[in-house]
């Protein structure tokens, strides 16, 4: 893959997210994706990724702006830095009570490919920051 594929693949996987196309979004993904979570446990494969947006998507609203996306010369890698704008609607286990606190969080991530697909994606965010936002 050419690293301009790569940057296409992920600004596509941004933009689904963005635009709530689950469908398009999932089916960039390889299907035996891992997904390591932020300050969490590492996920493999395309079912455990889709139970995963499905609790972020009850959860929570999430916008994803200010992007900056690289990639590296041969395409295998890639990484994204941006800001995070959400509402938090739903109580998720182990956090803060939800009532539509609103939060913005700078985020990044880091990306595998293979056969044009996402095969890896690890999240980094500060989670005592969003704490910090939602329970102000």
């Amino acid at each position: 893959m050419t690293q301009q594929a790569t940057l296409s693949l992920i600004e596509n996987y941004y933009a689904a997210f963005n635009n709530g196309d689950m469908d398009t979004f999932l089916n960039l993904l390889t299907d035996d994706v891992i997904h390591d979570i932020n300050q969490g446990k590492r996920d493999i494969g395309k079912e455990a990724f889709t139970q995963f947006m499905s609790c972020m998507n009850f959860n929570y609203k999430e916008q994803l702006v200010d992007m900056i996306i690289m990639a590296s010369a041969d395409g295998k890698r890639a990484a994204a830095e941006f800001v995070v704008v959400g509402e938090y609607l739903k109580t998720d286990e182990g956090l803060p009570e939800a009532k539509g606190q609103k939060y913005r969080l700078p985020a990044g991530a880091f990306f595998e490919i293979r056969d044009n697909q996402v095969a890896r994606i690890t999240n980094y965010y500060n989670l005592q920051d969003w704490i910090a936002q939602v329970s102000a």
